[in-house]
């Protein structure tokens, strides 16, 4: 019999033993459970803040890139801006030597005014000033305004450019001011 009490013992032992371990694993279960909630959320929060941060920085790229593009047109059009307002002077050089040629009285005269021409002449041409030919050529809507029809002295100027009024000017492949023309009817 005391065998049979030590047994009933040990079983009672052993299924309080059973009960405490299902308790304790059923405990860490939970706090498993709990583990990969906040696994699970900070993984999301983690992932949210990463999608912010790549919006962000496009925007960022974005802002930089408009900020550069504003900046250039800006120069841009500040120099397009001082260079058509060097364009009368262009012309008043081209009508002072157009003079000089026809007088006689002053080859210093001319030569000054030439080199003057030269130089303001190739400094513009290095801004990408570039002079519109327009005399014998094709009247075009794109880089001539028709100031005067004038009759054709031959059926194949017809159209074309017969005389240059005022001379148009290109910045960087941009029209900056027409050329003035009369056109061949």
């Amino acid at each position: 019999m005391a065998e049979k009490k030590k047994k009933n013992i040990e079983e009672k032992e052993g299924g309080k033993h059973t009960a405490a371990l299902e308790a304790r694993i059923e405990g860490l279960n939970e706090q498993l459970e709990e583990a990969k909630q906040k696994t699970e959320e900070a993984e999301k929060k983690a992932a949210d803040a990463k999608a912010d941060y790549l919006r962000l920085m496009a925007e960022f790229d974005t802002f930089r890139r408009r900020t550069a593009e504003e900046k250039l047109a800006l120069v841009s059009s500040a120099s397009a801006d001082t260079i058509k307002g060097l364009l009368p002077i262009l012309d008043d050089c081209e009508i002072a030597l157009a003079t000089l040629e026809k007088s006689t009285d002053s080859e210093a005269a001319k030569e000054g005014t030439q080199m003057i021409f030269d130089k303001l002449s190739s400094y513009l041409k290095g801004k990408g000033l570039e002079r519109i030919e327009a005399k014998g050529l094709d009247f075009d809507t794109e880089l001539h305004e028709a100031v005067t029809t004038f009759p054709a002295p031959s059926e194949e100027m017809k159209g074309k450019v017969i005389d240059v009024v005022q001379t148009g000017y290109t910045l960087g492949g941009k029209v900056l001011r027409y050329a003035k023309v009369v056109v061949g009817a």
